[in-house]
């Protein structure tokens, strides 16, 4: 049978974290473990949780990390499922049957490595629904509309093809996903996620594509089509930045039905 490990990974940030923990505690059947890696400098999280009530699933580690990369391979290591979900804090389960639609999945198919579906995102204040079927033809085109925190993952996987490389600031889920891209997988057409706007990816998003194009490089070799890829994206950016017209043209995009593109 399937055991679900949900990893969070966190930074100073109580309150997000408890919103995920409620979306998780939400769920008709619960993970089989819940793992906190804090890797906080100020000690809100880990006091909040040695006095508040115990879930028998939740774990909490406290200790220092070296960045989005270290944490994710602390949670790994120290997770004893078989799946393995990312859900980092603030981030969201859609609603309450999301564990259990993915445990049905992997129990009904064995020889499923991996799987991911849709999630909610604001972008120009814009609330939207994202996630298409990955494929490793348009690896160039990065993460595309594949989200982490809709990825189950058999923890097997990462056996095979190791961690998440440290030398990533951002891009660790994407090369893993190149590292991956021909094991049987399976794309569900559920919204499994509610992503917290925002994040590093958003924030440095120059450095996120420069990333993207390194795994692309790494894994493809040198490629004209991330290289026009990329341009379209930095341009959809730039506009997308303009105060009032960059949000409405969005709207506009959105109204279309090319929020997905």
């Amino acid at each position: 049978m399937t055991k679900l490990s949900i990893i969070t990974i966190c930074f100073n940030n109580l309150q997000e974290v408890l919103d995920t923990c409620k979306s998780v505690d939400e769920q008709i059947i619960p993970p089989f473990e819940h793992l906190i890696i804090n890797g906080s400098t100020t000690p809100g999280i880990e006091k909040y949780f040695e006095k508040a009530e115990k879930v028998n699933y939740r774990k909490v580690f406290n200790e220092r990390d070296k960045g989005i990369a270290d944490a994710f391979n602390k949670g790994i290591q120290k997770s004893t499922g078989n799946v393995i979900l990312l859900l980092n804090s603030g981030d969201l389960l859609y609603d309450e049957n999301v564990v259990k639609i993915v445990l049905t999945k992997f129990n009904e198919d064995n020889s499923l490595m991996w799987l991911h579906g849709k999630y909610r995102y604001q972008r120009s204040g814009v609330w939207v629904t994202l996630g298409k079927p990955f494929d490793p033809k348009k690896l160039y085109r990065g993460m595309r509309s594949l989200s982490h925190q809709t990825m189950y993952v058999r923890k097997e996987l990462f056996d095979k093809y190791g961690l998440f490389d440290n030398s990533f600031k951002i891009a660790m889920d994407f090369d893993f996903v190149a590292r991956i891209r021909f094991e049987k997988f399976l794309f569900l057409n559920e919204i499994l996620a509610v992503n917290v706007p925002g994040g590093i990816s958003t924030e440095r998003y120059n450095l996120s594509l420069k990333e993207g194009s390194i795994v692309v490089k790494k894994y493809l070799g040198s490629s004209w089509k991330n290289k026009l890829w990329t341009f379209r994206l930095k341009t959809l950016k730039t506009i997308q930045n303009i105060p009032v017209l960059g949000k409405l043209l969005y709207k506009i995009k959105v109204g279309l039905g090319l929020a997905n593109t």
